[in-house]
């Protein structure tokens, strides 16, 4: 076994890694770039090397500095995560030759079913389902415009090295498929220095299941179930779980063994994911293989009790699989919910800047739940935008799906953020979504239930009531809190507070009467319904947990003028207590309106100017692009979205810009 290992990358998953290998007793060493300089994981690992640059090109990238790391600490082998060199068949190669040992598949696997295309023959060789489509390499705009036109509308266009999302279109046009080429090419060349695209069928209404599988040195090979993957949003997995709500035993069979038989069949040595689109009807094809480890690994490790890394490390070690297929069992559900820096108010543009308040949810056992939480970050931490957008995994665990949902619903309750925008109010209003308790499930499912972007909905039934108690329960402890400030004209007894409230949550309004008791506060509304809430919140915390009526609960509080601003359970409400008078007086004040202006395009997100499409005084129409502003490794096409001229541009090629900057503006 290893005594030393060094973990070519960074954050989440490089944290992830040093957990496993601290377990077992052997030393790391992380690599780090100039924006990683205070990175968690650097602080985690035993010793830390400088590579270079922000610019992943510069440093994670750059296979000769891991090398130099490696001879420089003793490292005798190197686990790459996932992304960056994970699956450069050159890697391996390199590291080979420097007498170091590559935590992943051999050269041959890699180069057979790494490579997009590479994979698809092999798959069509074995005899595997694969999906219509080119597999030869695409030179230009219009050969990949002819051949989508021979295959049939709607295509999909990728990168053959791709992964992640990136490098990836779809298109329901010539003209469609020509831009989504461009794009596509350009975020491969940037994300992997692979540059090369095909064009297959998009299977309509799919979804997204994959096995995980895992091989040694030894000939062995075996499946360990599946993950349904079909949460998604730009071609990225969103939400995953394990196992899938559409999968018999039977169709999860006749994956797993194609997926081994695919794997056997280029000597597969590591842990490695087959991917296949399903249809409804439990019909799937190949897709493609990823040859590393999978972002949402810890689902599959919940279900089966294993631990992927460090089997990953010892069949690199030589040592044989301790399992066989018959000792592969599944026991209950796993959710996992991606945290990412992103506003899913604006179309999920990327967000950077640093994370003011980082207070992930308790980890452990919870009955008969479990919540785990995979990060690289902590409270301070900067999220910059040179690399992926992802703050941390949630995942949970349960005997059954409902009770894995539910207890994830609970985590992202308690979950706070801030300095930065983040997707948790999204991910928790999925998860109570019925289409997603129902698991009725496709990778359009995000753009068929959100068309018009998500907004979080405002509180309704019986969770806008529990805020409500929450909110009056807040106002009253904090009434309790003013009676003991010193120097007052009155004595703290003599200080009497109506206990008669109304309750403003949003466009709502709840009477209640709210009395401290020996055992919490008493917030009984005028309906007749009562509750008591119990809690050991203290104003200043940014999650408010307790007991409301019995039931445990907790809620986003963040304060306003007056009030507080409370999400749960998906829904968020700006909330005021008001006496009766100050609630009749608050009704007539007038809303101030908030002007625009729609002559300006404002960058909607932090990122680096890539081109300027437009020129003064050109005319626009409708849709036409105008620029394209990348971040976080991702291209975004900014469109006029009104008829125009161009008046004056104030931003030009390279350019790195904030958020709502001034682009151009129009006559």
């Amino acid at each position: 076994m290893f005594d030393k290992i060094l973990i070519a990358n960074r954050g989440e998953i490089a944290c992830r890694i040093i957990k496993t290998a601290r377990r077992m007793g052997i030393k790391t060493v992380a690599v780090y770039s100039d924006a990683d300089r205070d990175a968690l994981h650097v602080a985690m690992a035993d010793e830390a090397v400088h590579i270079g640059p922000a610019a992943a090109a510069q440093s994670y990238l750059v296979i000769d500095k891991i090398v130099e790391a490696c001879k420089q600490t003793g490292a005798q082998a190197v686990h790459p995560g996932y992304g960056f060199l994970s699956e450069r068949e050159a890697f391996p190669k390199a590291l080979e030759a420097a007498g170091i040992v590559f935590i992943g598949p051999n050269p041959g696997a890699i180069a057979a079913m790494g490579d997009k295309i590479e994979s698809k023959k092999a798959a069509s060789a074995a005899k595997v389902s694969t999906v219509p489509g080119f597999l030869g390499v695409i030179e230009s705009p219009e050969h990949a415009v002819t051949i989508a036109d021979e295959i049939g509308y709607p295509v999909m266009i990728k990168a053959s090295a791709g992964g992640g999302g990136k490098g990836m279109r779809i298109a329901h046009s010539a003209g469609e498929v020509a831009e989504g080429f461009a794009r596509a090419r350009s975020e491969a060349a940037s994300s992997f220095g692979d540059d090369r695209v095909f064009v297959e069928k998009f299977i309509t209404d799919p979804r997204h299941i994959e096995i995980q599988v895992i091989g040694d040195k030894h000939g062995n090979v075996v499946y360990l179930g599946e993950r349904e993957c079909s949460i998604q949003r730009r071609n990225q997995k969103v939400i995953e779980e394990a196992p899938s709500p559409l999968l018999d035993e039977a169709t999860r069979r006749k994956m797993g063994e194609q997926a081994v038989a695919l794997a056997k069949a280029v000597n597969y040595d590591s842990a490695g994911t087959v991917e296949f689109v399903a249809g409804q009807d439990k019909s799937f094809y190949f897709l493609e293989m990823n040859t590393r480890l999978q972002v949402e690994h810890p689902v599959t490790e919940m279900i089966t009790g294993l631990d992927l890394v460090e089997l990953m490390i010892r069949v690199a070690a030589g040592e044989t699989l301790p399992i066989a297929q018959a000792d592969v069992t599944l026991n209950g559900w796993a959710v996992e919910s991606r945290v990412y820096a992103e506003d899913p108010t604006r179309n999920f543009l990327p967000s950077i800047g640093r994370l003011t308040t980082y207070r992930p949810p308790e980890e452990g056992e919870f009955g008969e739940a479990i919540v785990r939480n995979d990060t690289g970050v902590e409270e301070g931490s900067e999220i910059a935008i040179h690399y992926d957008p992802m703050i941390a995994k949630l995942v949970t665990w349960a005997p059954t799906r409902a009770g894995a949902i539910t207890s994830q619903a609970q985590a992202l309750d308690a979950f706070a953020i801030d300095g930065i925008r983040h997707n948790i109010p999204f991910l928790s209003a999925l998860m109570h979504h019925p289409r997603w308790q129902e698991g009725r499930l496709s990778t359009g499912f995000i753009a068929e239930e959100f068309p018009n972007g998500f907004e979080a909905p405002k509180p309704a039934g019986e969770v806008a009531r529990r805020m409500a108690a929450v909110a009056a329960a807040i106002d009253h402890l904090l009434n309790e809190r003013k009676r003991g400030i010193s120097g007052q004209m009155r004595e703290p007894d003599l200080l009497r507070f109506e206990s008669e409230r109304v309750v403003r949550l949003g466009d709502e309004s709840f009477r209640a009467v709210v009395e401290t008791t020996e055992d919490g506060i008493a917030v009984a509304f005028a309906d007749g319904i009562e509750w008591l809430v119990e809690s050991d919140w203290v104003p200043g915390e940014p999650v408010w947990t307790g007991l409301i009526g019995g039931e445990p609960a907790a809620i986003q509080v963040r304060p306003l003028l007056n009030g507080v601003f409370l999400h749960h359970a998906g829904a968020a409400a700006e909330a005021r207590v008001y006496t009766k008078r100050e609630a009749e007086l608050a009704a007539l004040m007038p809303v101030k309106e908030v002007g625009g202006s729609g002559k300006q395009l404002l960058c909607p997100m932090p990122g680096l100017v890539k081109s300027i499409m437009v020129t003064p005084g050109q005319e626009v129409k409708a849709g036409e692009p105008l620029a394209i502003v990348e971040a976080m490794k991702m291209e975004n096409v900014l469109r006029a979205e009104r008829d125009g001229t161009i008046q004056t541009i104030q931003a030009k090629e390279g350019d790195s810009l904030a958020v709502d900057a001034v682009i151009l503006e129009f006559a």
